[in-house]
């Protein structure tokens, strides 16, 4: 998963320029200026734009430019040792800063802060301030109490907050895409993931909150919502958890009341755990136009003892049956996956059996990564981590091999087909270009003619490779059959 920052944008191996929208300072407050960078999920983009929302009410307004920060907040990952060190080498590029600036306040915020807490504070001498995912409305007074001379931690998990009365800031100034959060934390105890450590656990946003969002962001000129949680189909809602009469909210319910939003509000979600996708949200996919034809739905591994080795909670055999059911609704479904090399005792025959479910499966496109031992998690204090780093990068690379010819025959399949695309603005290696992505969440290049973002259009494809479709505006929509 990629996500966006004030000032950059990062996604563990690139690093650009982002655009930021300025917002609006609170009157009576002495303006003073923040720096956010977010590293790792979705989840922690939408995150930052909540904290931005907060600092905005409390006299802080964005900036791109480091050296005029009053606070720089690091948006943490943890899931990852490489994430978690790759945060470390940044904290120590701050002490210059530091140094010229003595009143620059830096914290560590997310998923990071609340694994380490007081260890940060210890170890990186410049961080004043650690804040977990839950404490993000405590950051003025941590704030205040730095001004006072002290350190601050706040990493107190809630079973409650869910930020729904927060209005985020959107950091993305294309004005097109957005991020909506719908629950936080996850009761997923999946043996590698520090997630439900660091996140705490599962809890369900109002919906009525959440299509208010998507309302606001509609009227706002966005066409397109992504609604985020950790494993979005168990989202549940009951307004009265004591009257067992009370209507209860399902994720497929869900998705039908953000898309009556607007047929023109495309509504996508992320991310889908296998034992909890149901036919409810198929229907709901296939009765409503604007639930896009795309689902990520991680695998991990495609060996059953390496499942259960894991805590997923299904079978190769589940799983399968799993994509079967969702392709028997809508054939042209898109399917994105995520898969772990090198797991814990895996032999060479059960990586076999990763390579044979992506050939069974053939995802468009997958998130691979060789795996990462997070002290804490259950794997890390029950199963011995004995695949040397050689055997698991062999292992990623033959994963991410295959992945890219996968990758590639599916785009090859869509040649010649036309496609109704969201344009999101102007493509990167060319100002005669623009680009947008279809139902199926595929990335379409093409001359920008006339085409504005935000505009609908439809494109014919003409050529690709393997993450990129490109084509030409075609003047009259053409169905695919």
């Amino acid at each position: 998963m990629q996500e966006e920052i004030s000032g950059k944008y990062i996604d563990d191996s690139k690093q650009g320029e982002a655009l930021m929208m300025p917002f609006a300072k609170p009157k009576n407050i002495p303006s003073k200026k923040l720096y956010l960078e977010s590293y790792g999920c979705q989840m922690n983009f939408s995150d930052s734009e909540i904290v931005a929302s907060i600092m905005s009410d409390n006299g802080y307004e964005t900036t791109n430019i480091m050296e005029d920060a009053d606070a720089i907040f690091i948006n943490t990952c943890a899931i990852r040792d490489n994430a978690e060190q790759k945060i470390r080498g940044r904290l120590r590029n701050f002490t210059h800063l530091k140094k010229a600036k003595p009143s620059l306040t830096i914290g560590v915020l997310g998923c990071m802060a609340e694994r380490l807490k007081k260890q940060l504070l210890e170890e990186e001498k410049m961080v004043d301030i650690v804040a977990g995912p839950d404490s993000y409305r405590d950051l003025p007074n941590l704030i205040s109490e730095v001004y006072e001379g002290h350190k601050a931690v706040n990493v107190f998990l809630s079973r409650e907050e869910t930020y729904a009365d927060i209005s985020p800031v959107r950091l993305d100034s294309t004005g097109i895409s957005a991020f909506i959060t719908i629950m936080r934390g996850c009761d997923n105890m999946c043996s590698f993931c520090v997630v439900p450590f660091t996140r705490g656990r599962e809890r369900s946003r109002d919906p009525k909150s959440i299509v208010a969002e998507a309302q606001d962001l509609f009227n706002r000129g966005y066409r397109e919502v992504t609604l985020l949680g950790q494993n979005v189909d168990s989202y549940k809602y009951t307004s009265n958890k004591e009257d067992e009469n009370d209507e209860v909210i399902s994720f497929a319910k869900l998705l039908r009341l953000v898309a009556n939003v607007s047929p023109l509000l495309r509504v996508r979600f992320s991310t889908s755990h296998p034992k909890d996708i149901t036919e409810e949200v198929m229907i709901a996919m296939v009765e409503t136009k604007n639930i896009c034809n795309y689902i990520h739905l991680p695998v991990q591994s495609g060996n059953s003892r390496v499942l259960e080795l894991m805590n997923r909670t299904y079978t190769r055999e589940w799983y399968l049956d799993r994509i079967n059911m969702m392709k028997s609704y809508v054939p042209d479904l898109a399917i994105s996956s995520d898969i772990i090399a090198g797991f814990c005792t895996e032999t060479e025959e059960e990586h076999q059996d990763t390579l044979s479910i992506m050939e069974l499966v053939k995802y468009d496109y997958a998130y691979s990564f060789a795996y990462s031992e997070r002290p804490g998690t259950p794997a890390a204090k029950k199963l011995l981590d004995d695949i040397s780093p050689e055997v698991k990068l062999r292992r990623l690379n033959e994963i991410q091999e295959l992945q890219r010819q996968h990758s590639l025959e599916s785009n090859q399949k869509d040649i010649g087909k036309t496609f109704e695309v969201l344009v999101e603005g102007r493509s990167k290696k060319s100002a005669d270009f623009n680009k947008g992505r279809n139902d199926q969440n595929k990335m379409i290049v093409f001359p920008k003619e006339d085409s504005q973002a935000g505009q609908y259009i439809y494109v014919k494809v003409l050529d690709c490779n393997n993450a990129t479709l490109m084509g030409q505006i075609v003047p009259s929509p053409i169905i695919n059959n």
